[in-house]
């Protein structure tokens, strides 16, 4: 690899620096073992601040070690099942933490071993993924079949296999060039369409928060009481406390599925903008937003949706120069959008005991359609007329030859320009005459200067004055020119009048 200097010499680039193989397994070893015992440690520091706070709690480190053990599961989204029933419904907030967790160490561990291609990242994701799976399989094993709380080892070596490695893939995704490895191959509007569906995923998130975030602003006094029958000490609060905090994504995502129409379900209790079942629930403060019940006002934050969707097409209005490309890039943010909400709503509910409260529902296969119906409808109409029109080519007919017009031009049948351009060129030729009429003059003239000159020097006319000729007897005239000495004849007239 050579690159040209600011001076313009050619020099050898900077390449990463190499390791040995057993430098490499040290590094990726160091990276998958402390993403796990980091992780691990994490839930049981949790778990000892809780029990430590609680009212009537014995604290043991062995006790808060073992009991991080499900724990770490649940952050790795593995169900757990126990006498009465299983636990499905998992909080996403601390599986978000643990995705973060292991996307900085293989981003880490990219950039330590110095990783520049995709294949490279091979090794780093299976690492991680690997001690992942390997640790959660076996917590599932130790636990075993007769323990209070259980979880089958295969769903729990995969779960933790795709939890972690999802997040490793994520971590080196830039470092080793996966994301132009799959842009290239995607074409710039379908890019522009993947852009703006991650934005509509977003923007649907956001919808649903605002609307949880009203809905608890509006039962403020409900959520007060509810902390207040949990028992009112500052363990019992701090434990209710994180409880809400590690189930808000799901309850965001039931705000969205609410927001787009498709509602959601915990037991019998049935919750939409155009659907309301009444029915018990948790004694959660979190759950204090859900109405009591069916509001005329209620089916409104569908314009949310619809609002969502025009924004999509909008920004999509100038990503192709036809519109059918832009509609194209519509549908394929409407895909991606749809997608993320099936995801989302396939983690986020799940079985919950055995009990009234079971199942908590959230529809994935309506909601994905109804994202997928709200962003393509008024993004592609938008898209369609908001972007720009290519010109029309219009292919010239043959024009058939016009009469001119009476007002147009003269008797005649000549146009204005024709007889300027013959007035132009009959004076353009009376200058012409006019100067070949001056030259026949000039020359004429010249002609005229030579015959004179001819006529006198013509010897018949005009005599030499060295050879006179002599003068003949009777010829009164003289031709020398000597008038002095000869009296000219009287004039018979003048003789006659009176002196």
């Amino acid at each position: 690899m050579q690159q040209t200097t600011s001076h313009g010499v050619v020099a050898d680039s900077v390449r990463p620096p190499e390791f040995s193989r057993a430098e490499r397994v040290r590094v990726l070893t160091m990276t998958a073992a402390g993403s796990v015992v980091i992780g691990y440690a994490g839930v049981a520091a949790l778990l000892a601040l809780i029990s430590s706070t609680a009212a009537h709690a014995s604290f043991s480190t062995t006790g808060v070690l073992t009991a991080a053990a499900p724990g770490w599961l649940v952050a790795h989204h593995v169900p757990l099942r126990f006498d009465g029933g299983q636990l499905g419904l998992l909080p996403l907030l601390p599986t978000a933490l643990v995705m973060l967790l292991v996307y900085r160490a293989a981003a880490g561990a990219a950039d330590r071993l110095g990783l520049f291609e995709p294949l490279q990242a091979r090794s780093v994701v299976f690492s991680i993924a690997g001690a992942h799976a390997a640790v959660g399989g076996l917590i599932a094993f130790l636990m075993g079949d007769e323990g209070p709380v259980r979880a089958t080892p295969a769903v729990a070596f995969f779960g933790c296999a795709v939890v972690s490695g999802v997040a490793a893939v994520a971590g080196v995704a830039q470092r080793c060039g996966l994301v132009e490895v799959v842009f290239e191959r995607v074409d710039p509007v379908a890019r522009r369409g993947l852009r703006a569906g991650a934005m509509a995923l977003f923007a649907l998130a956001a919808a649903g928060a605002s609307v949880l975030a009203l809905g608890l602003a509006f039962s403020w006094s409900t959520t007060a009481v509810l902390f207040d029958q949990s028992g009112g000490t500052v363990g019992t609060g701090l434990g209710i406390w994180l409880l809400c905090l590690a189930y808000l994504p799901n309850a965001v995502v039931g705000a969205l599925s609410y927001v787009v129409g498709a509602g959601f379900s915990i037991g019998s209790v049935v919750v939409g903008p155009l659907e309301f079942a009444a029915g018990p629930v948790p004694a959660v403060p979190l759950l204090a937003a859900l109405p009591q019940e069916q509001a005329g006002y209620l089916p409104l934050v569908l314009v949310l949706p619809g609002v969502i969707g025009v924004l999509v097409g909008f920004s999509l209005r100038d990503a192709a120069a036809t519109p059918r490309a832009r509609v194209r890039a519509v549908l394929v943010a409407a895909v991606t959008a749809g997608v993320g909400t099936l995801v989302l709503a396939a983690v986020a509910g799940g079985a919950l005991g055995g009990g009234v409260f079971n199942p908590v529902t959230i529809p994935a296969g309506l909601l994905a359609v109804l994202t997928f119906g709200w962003t393509t409808v008024p993004g592609a109409v938008v898209a369609w007329f908001a972007g720009p029109r290519p010109p029309r080519v219009v292919t010239p007919e043959p024009v058939a030859a016009e009469e001119p017009d009476e007002g147009d031009s003269d008797d005649s049948g000549v146009s204005d320009d024709e007889v300027e351009y013959d007035e132009e060129a009959e004076e353009y030729e009376d200058e012409v005459e006019e100067e070949e009429d001056d030259e026949d003059d000039e020359f004429d003239h010249e002609l005229d200067e030579y015959d004179d000159l001819d006529e006198l020097e013509d010897p018949e006319e005009f005599e030499d004055d060295s050879e006179p000729e002599p003068d003949e007897p009777g010829d009164d005239s003289d031709d020398s020119g000597d008038s002095d000495d000869v009296d000219p004849e009287p004039d018979p007239d003048l003789a006659d009048k009176p002196r």
